[in-house]
């Protein structure tokens, strides 16, 4: 009789090694800390290299894993390029590459989208999209080498649907159109980028996260649970880390060019 990997084995990813750009904070660390509670090392980067370091030492102390902490703005090829350079001299390779850089803090500087400059719609796809251009470029350069890898894009729910912004208070910035776009091409050139890098041994997703509860006014998070099945907000420490294990892990050898979502089914309800 055949012998299959039992269900701790396919999620069980010890020896491998990990890479999360954007792992200093929030969803980012919780990923790495998922990925190192399963067994894996590997490298954490941050804009602020302080940050990284202090993430990746707690990461480390937490699960004794070997974990770095490296700067890293990844709008810079030449700096996205050094990191992988550092991971392959500090661990011979790179098994899974998560990408949390992005995010929709930098909105636009107008309130209506018609009288939004050009100049703000740039820098939002520079930031969320251009960065996962080249996190996953030069991902794939190595992992081609090795036969296989998995890459993860984190995208949102705002690439999947419009959003409702009757649910922001005044006061409250409301999301970009920018931020769709850009999140929206990400969940697109991630499908496309696991069409061509299948052949390879390599999977790639997206995760697209709803909405998280960190430190919103409580009318915001009012409204937003009010449109969630699950009625509540995501959890910081608990609702990501098994969708990134998932699909970093073997448990999803048959799973690539899918886009997750993790969002208490806010997209799903009308």
């Amino acid at each position: 009789m055949e012998k299959h990997p039992t269900v701790h084995e396919l999620f069980d990813i010890t020896g491998k090694v990990f890479l999360v750009a954007g792992g200093g904070r929030d969803l980012g660390k919780d990923m790495a800390v998922a990925l190192a509670e399963a067994g894996a090392a590997g490298v954490i980067t941050s804009r602020d290299g302080s940050l990284a370091a202090a993430t990746a030492g707690e990461i480390s102390a937490a699960t004794g894993k070997k974990i770095l902490g490296l700067p890293l703005d990844a709008a810079h090829e030449n700096e996205v390029e050094n990191v992988f350079n550092a991971i392959i001299e500090n661990f011979g390779r790179i098994d899974i590459a998560v990408n949390c850089v992005g995010g929709g803090a930098l909105q636009q500087t107008a309130a209506r989208f018609e009288e939004s400059p050009l100049e703000s719609w740039e820098a939002m796809h520079r930031l969320n999209l251009h960065t996962s251009f080249l996190l996953c470029k030069h991902a794939a350069a190595l992992m081609k080498k090795q036969g296989s890898g998995a890459i993860i894009n984190i995208a949102s729910i705002a690439g999947v649907i419009g959003r409702d912004r009757r649910v922001y208070p005044e006061g409250m910035s409301p999301q970009s159109v920018s931020y769709a776009s850009a999140k929206s091409a990400v969940i697109g050139f991630s499908r496309d980028l696991a069409a061509y890098l299948g052949p390879y041994g390599i999977r790639v997703n997206t995760i697209s996260p709803g909405g998280f509860r960190r430190n919103q006014p409580p009318a915001f998070i009012e409204a937003y649970a009010n449109k969630v099945p699950l009625g509540r907000m995501g959890r910081d420490g608990v609702d990501m880390k098994g969708a990134v294990l998932f699909l970093a892990s073997e448990a999803s050898s048959y799973v690539t060019g899918h886009n997750l979502v993790v969002d208490g089914g806010f997209t799903i309800w009308q």
